[in-house]
C-alpha cells in the first residue's frame, strides 16, 4: 500500500528496520536539543505529514529501548493520526525517570504503525450473549 508523505524534515523517510517490523522509527525533528525533565511532557515534531487511505489509521507508540533504558515513554499511547488529519506528527514525550533526558535532532523517539479500522454501528438491545467469563474483569482468572 502507498501513503503519501511530506518530509519537512532534515531526515530520510520512516522505514521497516527489518522484513517482519509492524513499525517504522518516527525521529524528532530539532533546531536545538529539548531537556525533558523528570515527569516533564513535550510535543516532540517530526516534520512529517501524511494522507492515509480511508479506513486506515497511524498508531504512534512508544519505542521499547527508550522505555526501559531512559524512562521516556509516550503520554496517550498509542496515539491515533486518523486518515483525514493533514497536520504534522508530533509525539508527546514523557520523562518517567529520575534524570533529565536530553532529546537530540534525529533521535528514534517514537514508533509509527499503520492499521486498518472498521466503521461500527450501534445496535441497542437489552440482553448481550452469555460467555463463559461473562462479567469477570480485571484480575479475575487469577494470578498465575
Amino acid at each position: 500500500m502507498e501513503v503519501c508523505i511530506i518530509n519537512r524534515s532534515k531526515h530520510a523517510l520512516p522505514h521497516y528496520a527489518t522484513e517482519q517490523s509492524a513499525g517504522m522509527d518516527l525521529r524528532a525533528n530539532l533546531e536545538e536539543p529539548v531537556e525533558l525533565k523528570p515527569l516533564e511532557r513535550r510535543l516532540i515534531p517530526t516534520g512529517l505529514y501524511i494522507a492515509l487511505p480511508e479506513g486506515y489509521e497511524a498508531q504512534v507508540r512508544p519505542r521499547s529501548g527508550l522505555a526501559l533504558k531512559q524512562g521516556i515513554t509516550l503520554l496517550n499511547a498509542p496515539g491515533t493520526i486518523d486518515a483525514d488529519y493533514r497536520g504534522e506528527i508530533g509525539v508527546i514525550l514523557v520523562n518517567l525517570s529520575a534524570e533529565t533526558f536530553v532529546v537530540k535532532d534525529g533521535e528514534r523517539i517514537a514508533q509509527l504503525v499503520i492499521a486498518r479500522h472498521e466503521h461500527i454501528s450501534w445496535k441497542a438491545v437489552e440482553t448481550l450473549e452469555e460467555t463463559e467469563r461473562g462479567a469477570g474483569g480485571f484480575g479475575h482468572t487469577g494470578v498465575n
